[in-house]
């Protein structure tokens, strides 16, 4: 009854809200409407779990590695300083310790992990960019072709220009458009496994 109850709950509820998107009317969208404000609970609980998968993650790592200890610390700390500042509406203003703090400590850090990531995505386009073949010769060429972009070069860089927008709304677009396609056929295959009970790594393992 433990994993039956919710396999059930979870199979009624996929294929109840699978039928009401095919049923134009009032009562459909009324159901869609309960079930968003449903998930949106769901997620205010989530929420509340990862805070406590933070803390209790932080602080099992500092009792087992004592060089992890300062870190542990500043993170502990540094939640505990925003949740402390931020957890009033007023603290959403302009000036306030909340926005102070966000604004000159937590998006700082956020562009020196992206400036620093830089590097990463750089060293992976050398080694993806290696014209070992034909295909990768064509990557090499194009992606050439598309930094030129940002090189003043006269007549050639508005030549190049055209070349890089059919670059980018022909292949690319049509590439874009593949992965799209396949992410949805994708989702549309996990839901379905969860939906029929197929798929139960929600219950824990199985």
């Amino acid at each position: 009854m433990k994993r039956t109850l919710p396999l059930v709950i979870v199979f009624c509820s996929g294929i109840l809200l699978i039928i009401q998107h095919f049923i134009p009317s009032e009562e459909s969208e009324f159901l869609y409407t309960y079930a968003l404000d449903w998930i949106i609970t769901v997620g205010v609980y989530a929420i509340m779990l990862g805070i406590w998968s933070l803390i209790r993650v932080t602080v099992n790592k500092a009792r087992r590695d004592p060089g992890e200890r300062f870190y542990a610390i500043t993170t502990l700390a540094g939640f505990s300083f925003m949740v402390l500042t931020g957890w009033r509406a007023e603290s959403l203003h302009a000036g306030s310790i909340f926005m102070t703090a966000f604004n000159y400590i937590l998006i700082p850090i956020q562009a020196t992990i992206f400036s620093l990531l830089a590097f990463y995505v750089a060293s992976a386009s050398y080694r993806a960019f290696r014209a070992r073949s034909a295909l990768a010769t064509v990557l090499l060429l194009t992606a050439f072709i598309v930094m030129l972009r940002l090189i003043p070069l006269g007549p050639i860089s508005k030549a190049n220009n055209w070349l890089v927008g059919w670059i980018l709304m022909v292949p690319n677009l049509a590439a874009s458009r593949a992965i799209i396609l396949g992410v949805g056929l994708g989702m549309i295959a996990t839901s379905m496994k969860i939906i029929l009970g197929i798929e139960r790594k929600y219950l824990g393992g199985d």
